[in-house]
């Protein structure tokens, strides 16, 4: 299980702020936080060195460049020994389709988010590869009619602690 980072509340804002907006130069960055430049700095990249932040990307819209499905899929597997369960996560990682994947508990084993141009490529996709997966005992779909909500992968719900010294 990995360390927790202890992160004050400057830290904090760091986060929110980045998370909102990961593009923004680090002066804009420490202006938003309250902090001058150079510690401001100092502080993401001990973020990003902690593995707290984890990277930078672009969010792209999936419609405008003509993926225009976004489906769920809901994976149990036959046999769930550690092995098992490692090795079905290893397939995820070669499915162009599969944008996102949770090991879950409960009926299901892995919970697949899904991003195809059409239907078509993917009931090819489930059909052809997912079904037939080793070890693939039951696959349930439910695709999307609209997203209503992307928010950022944290929600910051606990009171930001006391400040200390940057």
């Amino acid at each position: 299980m990995p360390v927790r980072a202890e992160l004050d509340r400057i830290d904090m804002k760091i986060l929110r702020e980045l998370q909102s907006d990961g593009r923004m130069t680090n002066v804009e960055l420490s202006e938003r936080v309250g902090i001058s430049a150079p510690p401001c700095l100092r502080r993401v990249r001990k973020l990003e060195e902690a593995g707290v932040i984890e990277g930078y990307r672009a969010m792209l819209n999936a419609p405008a460049l003509g993926y225009d499905v976004v489906a769920f899929c809901a994976v149990g597997l036959t046999l769930q020994s550690e092995a098992n369960l490692k090795a079905f996560a290893e397939k995820t990682l070669s499915w162009r389709f599969v944008r996102q994947a949770w090991m879950v508990s409960g009926e299901s084993d892995f919970l697949l988010h899904c991003v195809a141009r059409d239907l078509a490529a993917f009931q090819d996709f489930v059909i052809d590869e997912l079904t037939t997966a080793t070890n693939v005992d039951t696959v349930r779909t439910m695709l999307t009619i609209r997203q209503v909500k992307n928010e950022g992968k944290v929600a910051f719900d606990q009171p930001v602690p006391p400040s200390s010294s940057s």
